[in-house]
């Protein structure tokens, strides 16, 4: 009976010093829903600037981030929009780095606000077309 008390004490105070996750609502997002300001913000300080894997954090990551001006393919124009806002939202895995506690997906982050659930999927889609953009040619 002390054996199952004292492990029903240390289960509860295991389940007290778990952080508590963050109010959704207390959140706090740019004003942009701009790719461009979206990318600089949330992206560029693993990938960098120019999105080639090369941001400040890049180094200090086990994974090194991705060269986001590559998904296209080399001499490829086709640009898998659809995919890159799955990956982006956290609908879709990646195998390495995205999703994990190094790469956040950012969907969840973009659509966590209540009053804000059509501009997460905005601020996806105007990410992903950013992404193209950046893409070489």
């Amino acid at each position: 009976m002390r054996t199952r008390f004292l492990f029903c004490l240390w289960l509860g105070g295991a389940a007290f010093a778990q952080k508590p996750l963050p109010d959704p609502e207390s959140v706090l997002l740019i004003e942009s829903i701009q790719g461009p300001a979206l990318y600089r913000e949330y992206c560029a300080v693993c990938h960098g600037l120019d999105g080639k894997g090369d941001g400040p954090m890049a180094a200090s990551l086990k994974t090194r981030p991705a060269d986001l001006t590559r998904i296209a393919g080399p001499g490829r124009s086709d640009f898998p929009l659809d995919r890159v806002e799955k990956v982006i939202s956290g609908a879709e895995a990646v195998r390495k780095g995205h999703g994990t506690k190094e790469m956040p997906v950012w969907g969840p982050v973009f659509s966590q606000i209540a009053w804000d659930q059509d501009l997460g999927r905005v601020r996806i889609h105007n990410l992903a077309l950013y992404l193209k953009a950046m893409q070489r040619k």
